[in-house]
């Protein structure tokens, strides 16, 4: 048949419109999605919470863990399940960072027990980097901060390197600006680095922490100045020496509910690190401490928007990374 220009228009144009349609396609294949595993293993998030409520059950605090690992997962090279790997003879993994030791290895054990019951219903589908995602919401959800939903579809990766853990997360000793440079390296806003700081809200550090904070601070006083004086005594009490490293809660108010305590607290010069207290060092920061302080419904809605956006810092999608059969191993 001969194509006039009319036909030859529309053949044009109808390609044109497949090619816009299989771009599109292939673009929604590499992006994070609510409800990813739909089709593919439709029970995941079900088998998922399971196993983190098996775990809080023999464990009640193990979510402040499994919340932590989430954080340090992504900022080391993205939401890539990183963290999970174990060290080898020729690597030491991010999870043996002297940052990151004080992570129980009952979290590790939650990701893994997950991974084997969905490794049964449906081999292969689900990332080790998801589980971590949706694990960390459980776990937020299950101590009172309310339940949302979170997109997936990240791959795992298969380097870890326990120095980029030691250069890329922030310690408790961070000051405003230096922690706003860091969350800004992440695609993070100074407001989001705010907000995602009230996971201290549950969980607990050890004295080695804060303990600079106690004694000796500088040549004017003993404390830090801007630790409450009685909160000072009192953590003296829980750390006799310099040397001691016993459990402290970081919020001792709700040390097991997800609440806006951790920004009261603040106010009340209560902050035990001083990455807390320094987030009223300047007053635009201290007035959104004080609207979460007095708003738990915000920080609530506000913390859940901020866990999405992290957990899709340098995601690996579509045919980047791997599933992983062994959270801990690389295929």
């Amino acid at each position: 048949m001969a194509l006039t220009r009319s036909t030859t228009t529309l053949v044009v144009c109808s390609c044109m419109a497949l090619f816009c349609l299989m771009s599109a396609a292939a673009t929604a294949d590499h992006q994070l999605r609510v409800g990813f595993y739909s089709y593919t293993c439709p029970k995941a998030e079900t088998l998922i919470r399971e196993a983190f409520n098996d775990a809080v059950q023999q464990t009640d605090d193990i979510g402040a863990d499994l919340l932590r690992m989430h954080f340090h997962d992504c900022f080391v090279r993205g939401c890539d399940g990183s963290v999970l790997i174990s060290s080898t003879k020729g690597n030491k993994a991010e999870k043996d960072a002297q940052i990151n030791r004080n992570l129980e290895d009952e979290a590790f054990q939650v990701v893994d027990n997950a991974k084997a019951k969905l490794e049964a219903a449906c081999p292969g589908v689900v990332s080790c980097a998801d589980i971590l995602a949706y694990v960390a919401r459980d776990s937020v959800a299950h101590y009172g901060g309310g339940f949302y939903d979170v997109p997936a579809g990240r791959r795992d990766g298969r380097i870890s390197r326990a120095s980029e853990s030691t250069s890329e997360l922030p310690t408790p000793n961070l000051r405003l600006g230096h922690l706003t440079k860091l969350f800004a390296g992440k695609g993070l806003t100074q407001a989001e680095m705010i907000t995602l700081s009230g996971a201290h809200t549950i969980g607990v550090s050890h004295c080695s922490s804060f303990s600079h904070r106690l004694r000796n601070f500088n040549a004017s006083s003993g404390a830090d100045p801007t630790l409450d004086a009685a909160y000072a005594a009192q953590l003296r009490r829980k750390c006799p020496t310099a040397r001691s490293d016993n459990e402290v809660p970081m919020d001792p108010p709700s040390e097991l509910g997800f609440d806006n305590s951790y920004y009261q607290g603040i106010l009340s010069r209560r902050g035990l690190f001083t990455s807390d207290q320094t987030l009223v060092s300047k007053p635009a920061v201290a007035a959104q401490v004080k609207l979460f302080a007095h708003n738990s419904g915000v920080f609530t809605s506000r913390f859940a928007a901020a866990m999405v956006r992290m957990g899709s810092i340098g995601v690996l999608t579509g045919g980047n990374g791997e599933i992983r059969t062994n959270c801990r191993v690389p295929n």
